[in-house]
């Protein structure tokens, strides 16, 4: 199989990845409770991803939430900034991961920015709608419907310049694109394990140096006689038992990022990314590409999409078609009644995959408007 649905989820990880979640499951116990050698494995296996993932991110181990996913961390994220009917500001390219939980809560959602690969129009709507002020603001770093690349440190610039708490969606860009806690000065940032982080599914991060509050209530191990979760991080958002196997593959998945370097990881990914556009052009699609793209790319053909993506798989190339729940994305670039076909590389793209695929894209129509 070609694999080239990696904005859902990262398929081939590192063999070192399932090595390690097979010996936590024989190995670890549940980490801080209890002092025997089995839960003591299970709190360094924990504490080692924190390290980890905070030399990566630019933060402090303690500032590391453990998360199953980076839904899970947004949820948190806006349930501590945003009170029921706030007013938020949120870019034209967001997952219902942020705009369900705001929904729920019954925000004002004002969205800015909804041109494809502008960063103008971005920074230029989001100015105007903190001027009107807000009571945070959510964004994503990369479309994953698009693969387009957000202005964040611009973005985050506008944020604290108004003193306007933000979090930021790193689902798309965590391990192949810089991300900061420190630098940027968000309140929150989330992002999933699984993806470019390379880990197993069920795990995700929330780095976190704004004021938290917790989405789950229950035992942490620690401060056992208050009835109220703990004050302190990461015990205050870490109800229940973590998923202790998953956090030692993520371990080593961080591991392998700092071996290769998200830089080559973003090389590696665009140059096929560059070729893909290319010869999904030469084929007659219409394709969605420009400035400040990452390693996603969607497309049009003269079909169905869903039917094409059903078409690519019978020629054991994976990729997702549809709405991506990402319907603010899509009415964006004009696209929600069709939906998209969506091809997006990994760390281990190379010319074989893209090749592969071309070939078979070039059985299906080509784009007719």
């Amino acid at each position: 199989m070609i694999y080239l649905d990696n904005g859902a989820t990262s398929f081939h990880k590192p063999p070192a990845v399932y090595r390690a979640v097979e010996r936590a499951m024989r190995t670890c116990a549940n980490p801080g409770r209890g002092g025997y050698g089995a839960a003591m494995e299970a709190s360094r296996q924990v504490y080692s991803c924190r390290e980890e993932a905070a030399a990566l991110f630019d933060c402090q181990p303690e500032q590391i939430a453990l998360t199953t996913s980076c839904t899970h961390g947004l949820n948190i994220a806006i349930r501590s900034l945003v009170k029921p009917g706030g007013r938020v500001v949120v870019s034209g390219f967001e997952h219902n991961a942020v705009t369900r939980p705001l929904h729920a809560l019954q925000a004002e959602i004002h969205v800015a920015g909804r041109k494809l690969f502008d960063w103008e129009d971005t920074l230029e709507s989001f100015d105007r709608a903190l001027k009107q002020g807000a009571d945070a603001a959510v964004f994503t770093h990369v479309s994953n419907v698009f693969g387009y690349i957000l202005p964040v440190e611009e973005l985050a610039a506008l944020c604290r310049d108004r003193g306007i708490p933000f979090v930021i969606d790193a689902a798309q860009s965590a391990g192949a694109l810089p991300v900061k806690l420190k630098a940027l000065g968000a309140d929150f940032i989330a992002m999933p394990g699984h993806k470019g982080l390379l880990g197993p599914q069920g795990t995700g991060l929330l780095l976190c140096a704004g004021q938290v509050q917790p989405l789950l209530y229950g035992g942490t191990g620690s401060a056992s006689m208050d009835q109220n979760m703990p004050d302190y991080l990461p015990d205050r958002l870490e109800a229940g038992t973590l998923n202790v196997p998953g956090i030692a593959g993520l371990a080593e998945g961080l591991r392998f990022l700092k071996r290769m370097g998200t830089e080559q990881v973003f090389r590696t990914e665009h140059r096929q990314l560059e070729r893909c556009v290319a010869g999904l052009r030469r084929l007659g699609m219409e394709v969605f590409a420009g400035e400040h793209q990452a390693a996603t790319v969607s497309f049009r053909p003269g079909m169905d999409c869903e039917e094409a993506a059903r078409m690519l798989a019978e020629r054991n190339i994976a990729v997702r078609a549809g709405l991506h729940c990402a319907p603010f994305a899509h009415e964006s670039a004009g696209t929600l009644q069709t939906g998209t076909v969506r091809v997006s590389f990994g760390h281990d793209a190379d010319n074989t995959q893209t090749d592969a695929f071309l070939r078979a894209a070039s059985k299906l129509p080509r784009f007719r408007q």
